[in-house]
């Protein structure tokens, strides 16, 4: 399997600095980021790591979860998935951490009802390499097939 890059350029403090991340291997943009924006309820045009790991997230799910509907006997028509990542204090440690992801799924599926939808929405949950990389996070799943 291939190994992808990114990259960021970071100039200045915490407070006072910001970057660009570079997604390198794909070459499809470079991004502002800066920490009080990150901080903020309004992004103001720059993105943040927690934006960029619910992008991650929302595609490895989308793509694990097709994936077990199909070992399932189904065949996905539609997936809409949204993460919602949070960041938090860390009372343990200091400073920050990851508080918590919440995805979001809703689909179109031929060939399951909801309780096998419901099952292959966990265990892609569980399967989903990125959601493997983050087991010190509380991810919840709210998933609905729709008509």
């Amino acid at each position: 399997m291939p190994t992808r890059t990114a990259r960021t350029a970071w100039n200045g403090t915490l407070e006072q600095g910001s970057g660009q991340v570079e997604l390198t291997t794909s070459k499809v943009g470079t991004y502002d980021v800066s920490f009080p924006k990150r901080a903020a309820d309004d992004a103001g045009g720059t993105t943040s790591p927690e934006e960029l790991i619910a992008a991650a997230h929302t595609s490895c799910y989308a793509m694990q979860f097709s994936a077990e509907i199909a070992q399932r006997g189904g065949t996905p028509e539609a997936l809409d998935v949204q993460a919602d990542v949070s960041l938090g204090p860390d009372s343990a440690n200091g400073g920050f951490r990851l508080t918590g992801i919440k995805l979001t799924v809703r689909g179109e599926v031929d060939g399951l009802d909801e309780a096998g939808f419901k099952e292959a929405a966990e265990a892609a949950k569980a399967n989903c390499p990125i959601s493997k990389a983050l087991t010190g996070v509380d991810i919840t799943l709210d998933a609905a097939l729709e008509s």
